[in-house]
């Protein structure tokens, strides 16, 4: 259960997504509910209703990762060429 805007609510993820999501909010210098909240209000400003947010978290959270890889990837190809 999480509060998201006040209000009590629950998010299902399986636990993988849950710590990926606690990571992303650590690099990001906030709490696990600020960054819920900050979130949840962003997606609510964009697109005016969020419908599944456990969605939402999943999605960032596969953006986060391909970011990292990404980033690995490129210092590789670098240390390669060096």
């Amino acid at each position: 259960s999480v509060r998201l805007m006040g209000h009590a609510t629950s998010v299902r993820l399986e636990a993988n997504f849950w710590v990926i999501v606690e990571d992303i909010a650590a690099a990001q210098g906030m709490p696990l509910a600020r960054f819920l909240t900050q979130l949840y209000e962003e997606a609510l400003e964009i697109h005016g209703e969020v419908s599944n947010f456990a969605s939402l978290l999943r999605c960032c959270c596969l953006n986060y990762l391909a970011r990292d890889f990404d980033h690995a990837r490129l210092r590789v190809e670098t240390q390669a060429a060096a």
